[in-house]
């Protein structure tokens, strides 16, 4: 998604979908997932097939990666599915969650939890609203000290066995991360 965002800021802030997909090297419905992600984050707006960035966005684009981190973690938050994650860690003992009271909370959404944990792992950690400890399989609240138990890994939990294949080079355009890979999500706004 951000990589979107940096293209169309290239585009004036305003450009066709097309065009965008086009200088993507992808088809069309490969970059829809960025662009819903993109809008319910109110970062752009999509009408008629154009998208156009929202004050916010251009914002974002403007701003260092700290200030991407906190325009992100802002709008994060405001989604229904990170309000979750955020209200269950600071209410659980430890301020922790394990992988599988994770994918409970998931399953709760529309979103097919083994496609979509990783994805919203990724967008915690890229926005600070919450640290993954890979030795320890647990979701840990940012401002709780890990526990003796928790390791200091900072990886995503690994794609569960019966996961999709990698993914191919769509999914990059996808509701992902810079610095990361796995299934676009988009969770609901509150």
């Amino acid at each position: 998604m951000l990589g979107l965002l940096v293209l169309l800021n290239g585009h004036h802030g305003s450009e066709d979908v097309a065009l965008l997909a086009d200088d993507l090297d992808l088809e069309i419905d490969e970059i829809f997932p960025s662009l819903e992600y993109a809008e319910i984050l109110q970062l752009v707006k999509v009408s008629d097939g154009h998208v156009t960035f929202t004050d916010l966005g251009k914002r974002l684009v403007a701003a260092t990666i700290r200030g991407r981190k906190a325009i992100l973690r802002e709008q994060l938050r405001r989604t229904t599915l990170f309000k979750t994650l955020v209200r269950a860690l600071e209410s659980a003992p430890e301020h922790q969650l394990t992988d599988r009271e994770l994918a409970q909370i998931v399953s709760l959404t529309t979103a097919p939890s083994d496609e979509a944990v990783q994805n919203i792992v990724n967008w915690g950690r890229y926005a600070d609203l919450f640290r993954y400890d890979a030795d320890a399989h647990l979701l840990l609240a940012v401002r709780s000290p890990a526990s003796p138990r928790s390791g200091t890994g900072h990886s995503p939990p690994p794609n569960p066995p019966a996961a999709a294949p990698a993914p191919s080079t769509s999914k990059r355009a996808g509701g992902t991360p810079p610095e990361t890979r796995g299934a676009g999500v988009v969770p609901a706004v509150a």
